[in-house]
């Protein structure tokens, strides 16, 4: 089921000042980088710069695609995924709660942030699972090695096969992170290559996540000046920022050497965790989540939002929208996959987040009383600031003030029709 959800949140003026720095940082020192219209290569010595456009919009684009379901096992889970101030949406995405045949109980997820483009996303969203199942490496005995290894086979055979399809189309550039998990009755199998990121929550802990993949990592930048690059602005050649993607194929032409060593490494970093009574709920998420909160304070969030909400489209929503009101420049895709031992409804909760909500509420009006009666303009920014340094009791682990912004603002708005002045009647008095 899919269904999309329209935001109306006017930005404050200071998140709107930021993008307006960073895009001229990125314009300047990166060419468009990451998700930007180039790759970042500098010019020639007496050519003229080319001018690139802004991957920054003027304004956010807050509508969000969801989706949910669920297995015959227990398991549920939704997606979340927004454009956000991207100029364009990059990021594609795979939920099979059923792999059918010998494979019914086994599960594939997977989120693909692509870049330079959503060409090689968009393949690889299509193809990835494919190429993994022809290995012919998993079925019932579920062996993790022999797992493992179909894994790793069916990443460099979709990057060969993708390699082929961008020279019959003539794709110049771009390519993708991925980070999927591939649930078994007895295991879940992540896969890592980029800086997207998987975390497992048991027993209200983060208990694992994935490794990013960054230039500037030891490993990683070791391999990458052996194949002849180098790093600097903390990016490969001064340009990409991720160590490993499948695509990128302008970073794989070293000679002799093996896909997995060239400078950029379509090979995922795969690991294997068994699956206990005690997991809660599992995250994949693209870096416009992780450039802006922790897996602690994730987790932390994503526990205390599954006691109070009962739909999992809207804990991927509201975890969206907490990662835009922290300065998320990105588009942002999350995944959250709940097992059988994940938090249930409380009452306890609801009643503590109702009491929450109203002194939101009363807060807010205490503070637009406040500035009126001091005669300053109590614009929505001047609320939030006062309301940011006030003590809030009660606020969502792992959250904060940021996570209650939607709130905030449908309080604001009520103070404003509240204290909207008398329209002047047909005989002209007030």
């Amino acid at each position: 089921m899919r269904t999309a959800r329209k935001g109306s949140v006017e930005m404050p003026a200071f998140v709107r000042q930021l993008v307006k720095e960073t895009e001229k940082r990125v314009s300047s020192f990166f060419k468009g980088g990451r998700g930007g219209a180039a790759e970042g290569e500098h010019p020639a010595e007496g050519e003229r710069e080319e001018v690139i456009p802004s991957p920054y919009l003027d304004r956010p684009v807050l509508d969000k695609l969801t989706e949910e379901g669920c297995t015959h096992w227990g398991l549920t889970y939704a997606l979340g995924s927004m454009q956000g101030w991207r100029a364009n949406m990059e990021d594609f995405h795979n939920c099979v709660p059923q792999l059918g045949g010998e494979l019914v109980d086994w599960s594939f997820f997977a989120v693909f942030d692509g870049h330079a483009g959503n060409t090689v996303a968009q393949y690889c969203s299509q193809h990835l699972l494919g190429n993994l199942l022809t290995t012919g490496g998993m079925g019932p005995e579920d062996d993790p090695e022999k797992v493992k290894d179909s894994i790793i086979e069916g990443f460099l055979q979709t990057d060969k096969h993708l390699q082929t399809a961008a020279r019959r189309e003539g794709w110049e550039r771009g390519g993708t992170t991925v980070v999927a998990a591939l649930i078994s009755p007895y295991y879940i199998y992540f896969s890592n290559c980029g800086d997207s990121r998987a975390m497992l929550c048991r027993s209200g802990q983060v208990c694992f996540s994935t490794t990013d993949h960054k230039p500037y990592s030891p490993l990683e930048k070791e391999r990458i000046e052996s194949a002849g690059g180098s790093v600097y602005l903390q990016r490969i050649n001064g340009s990409l920022a991720v160590s490993r993607a499948l695509g990128d194929f302008s970073y794989k032409g070293a000679e002799n050497r093996t896909p997995s060593e060239q400078m950029v490494s379509p090979e995922p970093e795969v690991c294997v965790v068994e699956r206990s009574p005690a997991d809660e709920f599992l995250v994949l998420a693209c870096d416009g989540v992780w450039d802006t909160i922790t897996n602690d304070e994730l987790c932390a969030f994503i526990h205390n939002r599954l006691q109070v909400c009962t739909d999992l489209r809207d804990v991927c929503s509201q975890v969206i929208d907490l990662c835009l009101y922290k300065g998320s420049l990105d588009n942002i895709s999350i995944i959250v996959l709940c097992f059988p031992g994940a938090p249930q409804l409380s009452a306890e909760a609801l009643n503590q987040e109702a009491e929450l909500e109203d002194l939101l509420e009363s807060k807010v009006a205490e503070i637009y009383e406040e500035l009126c009666a001091r005669g300053e303009e109590p614009d929505l920014l001047s609320v939030l600031t006062v309301l940011a340094s006030s003590v809030i009791p009660g606020l969502p682990p792992g959250g904060g003030i940021q996570s209650k912004r939607n709130c905030i603002i449908s309080a604001y708005y009520q103070q404003r029709e509240i204290h909207k002045p008398t329209e002047p009647n047909e005989l002209g008095g007030s």
